[in-house]
C-alpha cells in the first residue's frame, strides 16, 4: 500500500503545482480562508530545505550584487518607461522587479539541484535591500511623500513579516543538527515533504489572489489584462536574465530562482498599501506565471533524472 502511494506520488510530482493553481482557482473562496496557514507551511519548508545545507556556506558571493543590481535598476527602469504610458501599470511591472525573492525559493531550488546556499544568501540581501530602499522608493513612485513615521512603519512591516521567515527556520535547522543529529539527519534525507507543502502553499495562495482580483472592479478590466500580461513578460525576462547572470557567476539554477521566484504576497501589500490598487493585479498575475515556469522546469528536471 505505501508502495503504490509513493509511486503515485512521484507520477503526479511534476503535475502538483498546476494541480494545486488549478484547485486554487477553483475553489478560492476555501483557500482564501486558509491564508493563516502559509507562514507556519513556509517555516517548515524551510526548515526541511535548510536541514540540507552547511550553515557555513552561507556566505555572499558574486551572484548577489549582480542579481540585486538588476531587481534595483531593472525596477526603476521599468517605472520610468512605462510611466508615460500608464502610471498604474508602471507600478505594476516596478513591484514586480523590486518584489524580494520569495522565502519559498530555496525549496524549489533544491528540486531542481541548484545552490541552496547561494539562494538563502540572496534571499536575506534581497530581502533586507527591500525593506532599507521601499521607504525612499515608493514616495517617488506614489507621489505620496511618506513621513519619518510612515517610513520606519512600512521598514518595520516588510522587515518583520519577511525576515522571522527566514532567520528563525535557519536557526532551528541548526539547533537540531546539533543537538538532535539523528532528527536533522531523517528531516534531511526526506526532501521531498517541502515540495508537497509547497503545493499547498500554492493553492492557498493563488486561492487568495483570485478573490482579491475578482473584487476589483470591472471597468478596469482593460488595464488588468495588461498588467497581467505585462506580469507575465516580468516574469519571463526575470527568469531569463538571473539563469544568465547564475551561469557568469556559478549557478544557474540559483540565479533564475532568485531573480524570477518573488515574494508575491509582499508585493500585493505594497501595492495595496502605497500605490494605485489596481497595480496589484500585476503580482497577484505573477503567482501564476512564477509558478507555471516553476511546473515547466520540475517536469523537465524529472525528466532529466528518469532519462539519466
Amino acid at each position: 500500500m505505501a508502495n503504490s502511494i509513493t509511486s503515485t506520488l512521484k507520477r503526479l510530482k511534476p503535475w502538483m503545482l498546476p494541480i494545486a493553481i488549478m484547485l486554487g482557482m477553483i475553489f478560492h473562496n476555501v483557500a482564501g480562508k486558509l491564508t493563516f496557514l502559509s507562514p507556519y507551511l513556509i517555516f517548515l519548508m524551510l526548515f526541511i530545505t535548510f536541514c540540507r545545507i552547511n550553515p557555513r556556506e552561507i556566505k555572499i558571493t558574486r551572484l548577489s550584487p549582480a542579481l540585486l543590481s538588476i531587481q534595483i535598476l531593472g525596477s526603476l527602469a521599468a517605472y520610468y518607461i512605462l510611466r508615460s504610458y500608464d502610471v498604474a501599470v508602471a507600478q505594476g511591472m516596478m513591484i514586480c522587479i523590486l518584489c524580494p525573492t520569495a522565502t519559498a525559493a530555496p525549496v524549489i531550488t533544491g528540486m531542481l539541484g541548484g545552490s541552496v546556499p547561494r539562494l538563502v544568501t540572496y534571499s536575506l540581501v534581497s530581502n533586507l535591500a527591500v525593506a532599507l530602499l521601499c521607504p525612499f522608493i515608493l514616495p517617488e513612485v506614489s507621489g505620496h511623500e511618506m513621513g519619518v513615521g510612515e517610513m520606519a512603519e512600512s521598514f518595520r512591516h516588510i522587515a518583520s513579516s519577511i525576515i522571522p521567515l527566514i532567520i528563525l527556520p535557519l536557526v532551528v535547522a541548526m539547533v537540531f543538527r546539533r543537538v538532535a543529529p539523528k532528527i536533522h539527519q531523517m528531516v534531511s534525507t526526506h526532501q521531498s515533504v517541502g515540495f508537497y507543502m509547497w503545493a499547498v502553499s500554492l493553492l492557498i495562495v493563488v486561492g487568495s489572489a483570485v478573490s482579491f482580483v475578482m473584487s476589483e472592479p470591472w471597468e478596469r478590466v482593460p488595464e488588468m489584462i495588461v498588467l497581467a500580461l505585462g506580469a507575465g513578460v516580468a516574469c519571463a525576462l526575470q527568469f531569463f536574465a538571473g539563469r544568465r547572470i547564475g551561469g557568469l557567476c556559478g549557478d544557474k539554477i540559483a540565479g533564475a530562482q532568485g531573480l524570477g521566484q518573488k515574494n508575491t504576497i509582499l508585493a500585493i501589500w505594497i501595492a495595496l498599501t502605497y500605490l494605485d490598487p489596481i497595480s496589484s493585479v500585476a503580482p497577484a498575475a505573477y503567482i501564476a506565471w512564477q509558478n507555471t515556469f516553476n511546473s515547466i522546469q520540475i517536469y523537465l528536471h524529472e525528466r532529466a533524472m528518469r532519462n539519466a
